[in-house]
């Protein structure tokens, strides 16, 4: 069993602290600046207590937990929340792949997942994830509530790539679209290796419903550069298929196909009003993850 409290180190903790994560868009139960829900009567569910701090409407106190232990605790309900997320993690064998010194583009992205997590319910934003290869593996609703997040890591860590295993990102995140009732914020991170046209095709799903979308394509620095040594032979993770080469012999042609592959479907995405962000794991994701969200709020 693959221990989940790496995902979120002490340090990385402390530096993520400080950051937030807005949507752009007007999402549904967004309000800028503001952690009060929209939704009030029956249809709120109640989630958790939570001590009481300076601030807190006394109309929320729980007096009868009051009777029982001499201290104040504040009632949490489940849509006491700005905004809904979904983060969606591609389990399929090609996020195996890791070159010496890195990260595996899993481990890479479950620790972008975690702190992402983090960030949201530390916003008392809702957050669930979703693990797909060829179908949705993990489904875990949104929720705000602060256990949820130990419930989240567990997930992630457990959910790891089969080998051989194939990406239908298309035909994985049609059935998330199903299960999205409410507008939010949708963060996919893969190496989308299904090709630009289907992935795009995939997440317009998610804007026909009003979501903001956000696309992290997470890859290897030698997948970006082909930069091995002499002969060699490679192996498809997702087929199992084997071709020998000599990797100076195609170098600048992969690098060419490689930069096409991407500026396609960066260009793609903003034709669609999708956010794109390319990650190298050579670049530590709290680093990463840094950069891009000063970037967004700078960009507004």
């Amino acid at each position: 069993m693959v221990d989940y409290r790496k995902y979120l180190q002490p340090d990385v903790v402390s530096k993520l602290s400080s950051l937030e994560i807005r949507a752009r868009m007007v999402v549904e139960g967004f309000i800028t600046g503001l952690h009060k829900s929209p939704y009030h009567g029956f249809s709120v569910e109640f989630a958790e207590h939570r001590q009481y701090m300076p601030g807190d409407e006394l109309r929320y106190v729980d007096w009868k937990v009051y009777g029982r232990t001499d201290r104040f605790y504040i009632k949490q309900y489940e849509e006491e929340t700005n905004l809904k997320a979904w983060i969606v993690l591609d389990a399929s064998s090609s996020m195996r792949y890791v070159s010496a010194g890195n990260v595996s583009k899993y481990d890479y992205a479950v620790s972008l997942a975690a702190a992402l997590s983090l960030l949201m319910i530390k916003q008392r934003d809702a957050v669930g994830t979703a693990v797909y290869d060829t179908d949705l593996r993990v489904y875990l609703p949104p929720s705000a509530r602060p256990s949820y997040l130990q419930e989240i890591l567990k997930g992630l860590a457990s959910s790891r790539p089969g080998k051989e295993t194939e990406t239908s990102t298309a035909e994985a995140l049609r059935r998330l679209v199903e299960r999205i009732k409410r507008r939010g914020l949708v963060i996919v991170l893969s190496d989308f290796f299904d090709g630009p046209d289907e992935v795009v095709t995939a997440l317009k799903g998610f804007r026909h419903k009003q979501n903001e979308v956000l696309a992290m394509q997470i890859l290897d620095p030698l997948e970006r550069t082909f930069d091995f040594g002499t002969e060699a032979t490679f192996l498809d993770m997702e087929t199992g298929e084997e071709m020998v080469t000599q990797p100076y012999q195609i170098r600048k042609a992969y690098a060419e196909a490689m930069t096409d592959f991407t500026e396609r479907l960066k260009r793609r995405c903003r034709e669609n009003r999708i956010d794109y962000v390319l990650l190298d794991t050579s670049t530590p994701y709290d680093v990463a993850l840094v950069e891009y969200l000063n970037k967004r709020r700078k960009s507004g």
